[in-house]
């Protein structure tokens, strides 16, 4: 699978996607995450598909965030630039589950591991050594912070964490469930129609969630709520839900403040 990504000029991200699409190490890593999560556990995609959702995610988020002025931590910490911020994001993007390829539990931490020397390889003679240090941390950071639980020091791991929840469109939320069986997890997924994100009329994003059903609000209330509220992305975020083609809708608007 290769990315395509609107790269905007920004040199060094075409370089390092260039480099990201030739690695054998890397498609082999998102391969053996699906057959972790489908072939031997049963459960939706966390390979290639996932990756290619969420990192166009990631990187729009980040751009919304820019074009209110809202400067990312290795601008505000480091006196880097903006592109390197957009580096950071789909970089980790790219590689926040390759852990899954030794196992779902604990894979955040697997990840780390396996992303360290791959970073390496993709920054090789793009950076000083400072600077690729520097964002080599930066990425880990992102990486291990999109677990659930782990609270985001930046606003570049806020977007990765948020990203990874935001691919729930047609059945593809994030929240594991076992494919085929209908329960409360198959059936909430598979009410999310579509996933808009624009610029927000109060805060710099807006996301819209259009559903099917009012069992929609399941994935919303238990994945997206809680890496929104345990993320650097809260106060810059609106959500809103409609509810659409259900004749006796419990619940017609939703929105997360």
């Amino acid at each position: 699978m290769s990315l395509n990504l609107p790269v905007r000029g920004n040199r060094i991200l075409a370089s390092i996607l260039e480099r990201i699409n030739g690695s054998v190490a890397l498609q082999a890593y998102w391969d053996a995450s699906n057959v972790t999560a489908i072939t031997r556990m049963g459960i939706n995609d966390h390979g290639p598909v996932h990756i290619k959702i969420m990192t166009n995610i990631a990187l729009k988020l980040l751009r919304l965030l820019a074009a209110a002025d809202v400067t990312p931590n290795v601008v505000a910490d480091y006196e880097l630039q903006p592109e390197d911020a957009e580096v950071v994001v789909v970089t980790a993007a790219c590689l926040h589950d390759v852990g899954h390829a030794i196992h779902r539990r604990d894979h955040e931490e697997l990840s780390v591991v396996l992303a360290a020397p791959l970073i390496d390889s993709f920054f090789d003679g793009l950076y000083d050594e400072r600077t690729r240090t520097l964002l080599k941390a930066e990425i880990l950071h992102a990486v291990l912070a999109h677990q659930r639980d782990i609270p985001p020091l930046t606003l570049e791991a806020g977007v990765v964490k948020v990203a990874d929840a935001l691919d729930m469109e047609a059945g593809r939320a994030r929240i594991p469930f076992t494919t085929g069986s209908p329960t409360i997890h198959s059936v909430s997924a598979m009410a999310i129609r579509k996933v808009r994100l624009s610029a927000g009329e109060k805060k710099p994003i807006r996301i819209a969630i259009e559903m099917t059903n009012s069992a929609g609000i399941y994935q919303l209330d238990n994945l997206l709520r809680e890496k929104l509220k345990n993320s650097t992305l809260a106060p810059y975020v609106e959500v809103t839900a409609e509810i659409t083609g259900e004749e006796e809708s419990i619940v017609q608007h939703y929105s997360i403040e």
